[in-house]
């Protein structure tokens, strides 16, 4: 089974995190895709670590596949990443540089399923490993946005994971307009939810994470799950969006004019 695009280089961009338990977790995935595609498997990053997008894309003659390290598309992946995609393209006009979506399931007129499922599976799996899965109510606390099309797709994830465990799932949220974790978990227990547990919608640890999980124990919750991180689950995304991603001429252009 094709399991990258040949011939390519895989660029993993990730934001970034003043935090160095987000580059480990960064670095144990990029590994992790190594290990099941071989090749070319690289990390990157928008901010705070190195090395930059910006720098592991210039100067290379190979043609490479960004994937974003991200589970919404919020302003990073709308605007961050595909700014530094199309200026690599411009200085390296020779060189195929393809940049794959997010990885979460994005606004449209249905979910990616195909998304869906994967994150889904792979927080049952943390879940899982943090004895959860008997909780009667389920926070899946995630970063957070201004943006409603971001907070929706967040939305699609709790409603899908709540179905696939059979209990009530309501998002919250370290940061933006969404309900806090706390406010989730406290919605939850009125509705009769004894035992709650946070299902972590994290790629890594870092600030807005624990932030998310604090808010959530404290408001009564019984405990948390890790982040996604290098969870198979996790992995076979990547590289699904790593193949299915267009070619410079079969997309938009990533910069508005």
């Amino acid at each position: 089974m094709q399991v990258k695009p040949p011939g390519s280089r895989l660029v993993l961009v990730a934001h970034g995190s003043r935090d160095p338990r987000a580059e480990r977790s960064t670095l144990a995935l990029a590994h992790a895709v190594r290990r099941r595609a071989g090749g070319m498997v690289e990390a990157a990053f928008l901010d705070f670590s190195t090395p930059r997008l910006a720098d592991a894309l210039a100067g290379s003659a190979v043609p490479a596949v960004v994937v974003p390290l991200l589970l919404t598309k919020a302003y990073h992946g709308r605007v961050d990443v595909p700014t530094e995609v199309e200026r690599a393209r411009v200085a390296a006009p020779g060189v195929e540089l393809r940049l794959a979506e997010v990885l979460g399931p994005v606004a449209g007129p249905v979910p990616d399923r195909a998304a869906l499922d994967a994150v889904v599976a792979g927080l049952v799996r943390r879940l899982r490993e943090a004895d959860a899965l008997t909780a009667e109510g389920i926070v899946l606390a995630a970063a957070g946005s201004r943006d409603l099309s971001t907070l929706d797709s967040v939305g699609w994830v709790a409603e899908a994971l709540g179905d696939a465990l059979g209990v009530p799932c309501r998002a919250g949220y370290a940061s933006g307009t969404g309900p806090g974790t706390g406010a989730a978990v406290a919605a939850l227990a009125r509705r009769g939810a004894h035992r709650i547990a946070v299902a972590s919608y994290f790629l890594a640890p870092g600030l807005l994470f624990d932030r998310a999980v604090e808010q959530a124990l404290a408001a009564g919750a019984a405990c948390a799950a890790a982040p996604l991180g290098d969870a198979p689950e996790v992995v076979d995304l990547v590289l699904a969006r790593a193949v299915a991603a267009p070619r410079a001429t079969e997309s938009e252009p990533l910069i508005a004019a």
